[in-house]
This record gives C-alpha cells, sequence and structure tokens, in this order.
C-alpha cells in the first residue's frame, strides 16, 4: 500500500469509493435511506468537486494502483473525510492514512484533532485515542443521522 497526495483526476474514483463503502461498510449501522441519503448513486461529481475543494487529501493506493482508500483534512485538524474501499476493510489502510495525517500535522504545529465520526468510524478513532464530545444528530438530504464530534490532543512534548 502506498499514498499519495489527491489529484483532481482522482474526482471519480474517490467519489466512487465513498459511495461503494456507504453502501457496502455501513450496513449494521444505516438503514437504506439513510445509506442513500448520505451516498446517492450515482455520485454528484460537482457535488464532489466542491466537497474536496480546500481540503487536503492523502490517497492510499494498493500494488495495482487501485483506490483502496482516502482521508481529507484541514491544516487546523480537522478529519473530514477518511473512507475505505469495501476490498479493504480491516487491513490497516484507514490507520495507515490516519498516522501519515496525524504525522503531518503534528509537524505544521497542530495541537488538537477534531471530527464528526459516523457509527462506523467512532469505534475506529476511539483507537486512535479521540475523546467523544457529543453525540449529534444532522440532517442530510432530509434525513437525520447520528454522528460523534470527538477530538484528541497531539501537542508535541518537550
Amino acid at each position: 500500500m502506498r499514498l499519495r497526495p489527491y489529484k483532481n483526476s482522482d474526482l471519480e474514483s474517490v467519489a466512487h469509493l465513498f459511495t461503494a463503502s456507504i453502501h457496502g461498510l455501513a450496513i449494521g449501522h444505516y438503514d437504506a435511506t439513510q445509506r442513500a441519503a448520505w451516498a446517492p448513486r450515482p455520485p454528484d461529481l460537482s457535488e464532489w468537486n466542491e466537497r474536496l475543494n480546500g481540503l487536503h487529501t492523502v490517497i492510499a493506493e494498493d500494488d495495482d494502483n487501485e483506490l483502496a482508500g482516502f482521508l481529507s483534512y484541514a491544516m487546523n485538524g480537522y478529519i473530514g473525510l477518511l473512507y475505505v474501499s469495501p476490498r479493504y476493510p480491516r487491513r490497516g489502510v484507514a490507520s495507515l492514512l490516519y498516522r501519515e495525517i496525524e504525522a503531518a500535522l503534528l509537524l505544521a504545529g497542530i495541537e488538537a484533532l477534531f471530527t464528526e465520526a459516523s457509527s462506523v468510524a467512532r469505534p475506529f478513532f476511539q483507537r486512535q485515542g479521540f475523546l467523544l464530545v457529543e453525540e449529534q444528530i444532522v440532517s442530510r438530504r432530509g434525513v437525520a443521522f447520528r454522528r460523534y464530534a470527538m477530538r484528541k490532543s497531539i501537542k508535541a512534548s518537550g
């Protein structure tokens, strides 16, 4: 698995991976109506282009140059998107992406990370040391979802 920066030509692959991840890996956490509102098929590429604009995105590729996952973040410590292909669940892709970003943000002087994790992602972020700030109910395309505001201090010691 190798990491590289996102490029504009990745847009369609990223949007399709997100959609496949939601419809494949979130089944036990969100019902069909919620998944359809969260990740409509087909994905709206102009919406995705706008969503990724202003975020830094790192891509994880397998040995065949296939997209295995991605993580999008802001330089203020916000982790906005972390998704793994249904072909690579629980194989270290999210951890690899996360460790890379945490190290880069720490090096940039960021002292805390924050995210709004889905029910699927909450356990992953907890394993990385994030603490629950609050449970939230949000709406996407008129459908309610539960998510979790989480935060982690990464302040360098010494």
